[in-house]
């Protein structure tokens, strides 16, 4: 008889920083996947640690990074802080030898993303980033039209993303973290063009050059508001984009266009706008669908390569990549 190969056992999870973006965006996906099982959380609050656990389900929580990190029936750790953090807590849980999976950006620049990718790799752990449109249907719909030729050959991309100033963003005595770049690095341009660009490494591999300019027109806080570049990708595809967060609510725009020779695909990268495609005089358009745990299929990914199982499409390497042409872009 033909030896029988004994399924691989779940991986148990431990969360650092159970904050907003781990109640419904991440966190519970990982007791819902299969493969994927989350036992404890840390947070520096003990009560708000312990809250989060009852109301989750958790069986264990801490508000010792390091207790968490070292605990024996932890085999992995994803990093859910703000960016600040990210270089710090990676390296931590590497060196204990475990797999990570952070939050995005991977870091506030490129040069904190670089000990981040030694450390892994002298560790020998995987890294993954949670740049988790490289596994959403609609988006995946996208690289399916592109990969599949129905616009002829691509020749360039164009960004535009407008949104109006938030409320909290008035309070200059309690701003949040998002605009402040010595927590975020940046930036609403770090938090969401990180995404799109990301996304368009994915779609035609890496930009090779870019450049651009960024200000702050509003002067609500320390942070760029809005920002404008140009880069090209070593496939020769050119691209542009314009992020402003200051504009009226009702010129609000997230619009991303990709242009061939033979037609034009344009889709929505935070919104629940159909992806459309153009070409020959005909249209079609494909309904977005998000699910309910939006980075449940990239979490999938990651316990599905840490079981021997596939392949996560979102590793340090390329998030790092990304940072560094958000670099490039704002000139530093």
């Amino acid at each position: 008889m033909p030896e029988t190969i004994p399924p691989h056992p779940p991986i148990r999870w431990g969360i650092i920083g159970c904050g907003n973006v781990t109640e419904v965006k991440s966190g519970p996906a990982f007791s819902k996947i299969e493969g994927s099982e989350l036992v404890m959380v840390m947070r520096r609050d003990a009560a708000l640690a312990e809250d989060y656990a009852r109301r989750h389900n958790v069986p264990r929580w801490t508000n010792d990074a390091d207790a968490l990190i070292h605990d024996p029936e932890v085999d992995a750790v994803y990093v859910a802080t703000p960016p600040d953090s990210h270089a710090d807590y990676v390296q931590r849980v590497a060196a204990a030898g475990k797999p990570v999976y952070v939050e995005k950006p991977m870091a506030r620049t490129y040069t904190e993303c670089l000990p981040m990718l030694e450390a892994c790799e002298a560790a020998g752990v995987p890294l993954f980033v949670a740049y988790y449109r490289r596994c959403l249907p609609n988006f995946l719909k996208v690289k399916e039209l592109v990969d599949a030729g129905t616009i002829g050959a691509i020749r360039f991309v164009a960004i535009r993303l407008f949104q109006p100033i938030r409320p909290a963003e008035k309070d200059t005595n309690n701003l949040p973290w998002r605009v402040q770049p010595s927590i975020a690095g940046g930036g609403h341009f770090f938090d969401l063009a990180s995404h799109q660009l990301d996304f368009l490494d994915y779609l035609f591999g890496p930009i090779v050059s870019a450049q651009g300019h960024a200000a702050n027109q509003a002067g609500l806080y320390p942070a760029e508001d809005i920002v404008t570049a140009n880069f090209r990708f070593a496939s020769g595809v050119q691209g542009s984009g314009v992020w402003c967060f200051t504009v009226d609510p009702y010129q609000k725009c997230d619009t991303v266009e990709i242009f061939g020779s033979q037609g034009r695909i344009t889709f929505a990268a935070f919104s629940e706008d159909p992806v459309r495609l153009e070409w020959d005089g005909a249209r079609q358009e494909f309904p977005t669908r998000y699910p309910e745990h939006v980075q449940q299929p990239m979490i999938q990914s990651v316990v599905d390569e840490l079981r021997g199982q596939g392949r996560c499409p979102s590793t340090g390497d390329s998030a790092a990549r990304t940072s560094r042409v958000m670099d490039e872009i704002v000139g530093r």
